[in-house]
């Protein structure tokens, strides 16, 4: 052997250890993740978002913390698809998951395992993967969370269980439990951060409250909403029936609270394992919520909460119904801690959506996403790191609803005005004059004004072209 091949193969010797412990440090310094998704949370239900009647020292601590989101938003206000999109970036009308999935009438829907999901890429870099909670994303076996990319899993695989008692999954088995849902899985969440404490670790934790039903809780969360006389946000609405608003609100109140209880659970354990600084913790929620706001109740498949129920306007919705793309239903609470790159106080203005989560966790593991994978969303990672960004600000919506009314709703969001057309009932068509008309009261859809015109075309101009690029069939329709 010549004496120079020897001498660098001494030197490539002597730089394998340094090289090794580069590579060990570099994984030791990817963050934890804690993903905190709450079921039905409106935008309005949480002290950091202004609600001085609802207390969440929890939920108001990540915020203050890090980062606020005060336009976070998701892409299709009810539960499935906008959980389908959180975790692929896509949107449900790409993934043929519209509306929320029926264990009863659609057994076979689910989320399919050959799309790629953040979870996964995750797994693949290391990561050890739990989701403690809801799925809802498809009951059969080949829709199971493990075939997504998480490695242990307990919960719910449908959409809902009572808040006590109910049965889980708890290591591949259905277990009659015994206490608060909201508790059991916390505790879960909580071993599995114990045992992963050295990292990384990612855990989803998937709460359905505030999903109704709402009671029972733990006297501790009900006791001081009891009594409370609910300030409720359209009262002279006419017909409004609001001793109904006011009681389920006092007991809505009472669900979040127990989120923010076991979340402060979770916080400490972080603070205790001394790991709070590199674990990213992000509270967000699957959709937003009406309170009573426009007189309704529920999501983008809302019901009227009136005395008497309005005459049935479109065949294919019936009177109880107000199928919706409001920003009350999807615009989310939203808060981001990360200790070791967000600075406390942070607030995010420009609009993002659930779309972005997918680039935005892989951006903070520094895991790249395959070249072959369609990703819609952005990561939101400059954001947060309180840099001047060049973003778009426009959010594209939908919402097909099969389960109690048939809507193809589309929607186009700027900061100043907003279009939903409803392809599925011709003529059924809202625009907003956002700055204006912030709570969306006053629909402006049969204005002649030109301005109002012109931004009516253009915004319809754009919802069919996105429809267009994603292959949405109902773009044909009208």
């Amino acid at each position: 052997m010549h004496r120079r091949t020897v001498t660098l193969t001494l030197l490539l010797l002597a730089l394998l250890p340094l090289t090794a412990l580069r590579t060990t440090r570099a994984a030791d310094e990817r963050p934890n993740i804690i993903f905190v998704l709450t079921d039905d949370q409106a935008p309005t239900a949480a002290g950091f978002t202004g609600n001085p009647q609802l207390k969440t020292p929890n939920m108001d601590r990540i915020a203050r913390e890090g980062a606020t989101l005060t336009n976070a938003f998701v892409v299709t206000p009810v539960c499935s698809p906008s959980r389908a999109s959180l975790v692929t970036s896509r949107y449900g009308s790409e993934l043929g998951i519209v509306d929320w999935i029926n264990p009863r009438s659609e057994p076979e829907l689910g989320l399919e395992p050959e799309l790629v999901t953040w979870v996964e890429l995750l797994q693949q870099a290391g990561y050890a993967t739990s989701l403690c909670g809801k799925w809802h994303l498809g009951t059969a076996d080949r829709y199971h969370p493990t075939q997504q990319g998480y490695d242990h899993f307990m919960g719910i695989r449908d959409g809902g269980c009572p808040p006590k008692d109910a049965t889980l999954e708890i290591d591949g088995r259905n277990v009659r439990t015994s206490g608060f849902i909201v508790d059991i899985i916390t505790d879960h969440a909580l071993e599995f951060i114990d045992e992963h404490k050295d990292g990384p670790f990612l855990v989803s934790l998937h709460y359905r409250e505030p999903h109704s039903a709402w009671l029972p809780t733990r006297d501790e969360d009900w006791l001081p909403y009891k009594d409370i006389d609910p300030v409720i946000p359209n009262p002279d609405f006419p017909l409004l029936d609001i001793q109904k608003v006011k009681r389920w609100t006092r007991e809505y109140y009472a669900s979040c609270a127990s989120v923010d209880r076991n979340l402060g659970r979770v916080l400490s354990r972080l603070d205790e394992l001394g790991i709070a600084d590199n674990t990213v913790v992000i509270f967000t929620s699957d959709h937003g919520y009406h309170n009573g706001h426009h007189a309704l109740w529920f999501k983008g498949n809302a019901h009227w909460l009136l005395t008497e129920l309005p005459e049935q306007e479109w065949d294919n919705i019936p009177p109880r119904r107000r199928p919706n793309l409001f920003d009350q239903a999807l615009r989310v609470p939203t808060a981001v801690r990360w200790p070791a790159r967000i600075a406390a106080g942070t607030v995010v203005d420009e609009v993002v959506s659930n779309l972005d989560w997918f680039p935005t966790l892989l951006a903070m593991a520094d895991v790249e996403i395959p070249a072959d994978v369609t990703v819609r969303g952005r990561s939101i990672v400059p954001l947060l790191e309180g840099k001047e960004v060049d973003w778009d600000n426009d959010l594209y919506c939908e919402y097909s609803m099969h389960h109690g009314a048939t809507t193809h709703m589309r929607g186009w969001r700027t900061p100043e005005w907003k279009l939903m057309i409803d392809f599925a009932s011709p003529g059924r068509a809202e625009l907003y004059d956002l700055v204006n008309d912030p709570d969306e009261t006053t629909n402006l859809i049969d204005s002649t004004e030109p301005r109002v015109v012109a931004v009516r075309t253009m915004l319809e101009e754009k919802i069919r072209q996105r429809m267009a690029e994603t292959g949405d069939e109902v773009a044909t329709s009208r």
